[in-house]
């Protein structure tokens, strides 16, 4: 067993860093669109209305099931609900 830190659960994963690095996107992306669902009691129909998505799209991510969410699709919700994202690069040293 290695006593290597890291900095992500992600990170810690054996996947080329690559995905890890999708992972990250897709987990903070998800746990933004949650927040407001959860945060203000919103129904499942309403969430269905702010993200433009299908009922059962809404029960994956309320249930955290980051496997069936692409980064485009994340994207497309957080769009629609009226967020703002921004992307930054960093070369890694």
């Amino acid at each position: 067993m290695s006593n290597q830190r890291c900095t992500s659960v992600w990170d810690a994963i054996d996947d080329p860093p690559e995905e890890a690095e999708n992972m990250k996107l897709r987990s903070a992306l998800l746990s933004t669109l949650k927040d407001p669902i959860t945060r203000t009691g919103m129904s499942q129909a309403q969430a269905v209305k702010l993200f433009g998505v299908t009922q059962l799209r809404i029960s994956d991510l309320m249930r955290g099931k980051i496997n069936l969410f692409g980064l485009d699709l994340l994207v497309n919700m957080a769009a629609a609900a009226g967020f703002h994202i921004e992307m930054r690069v960093l070369e890694v040293t």
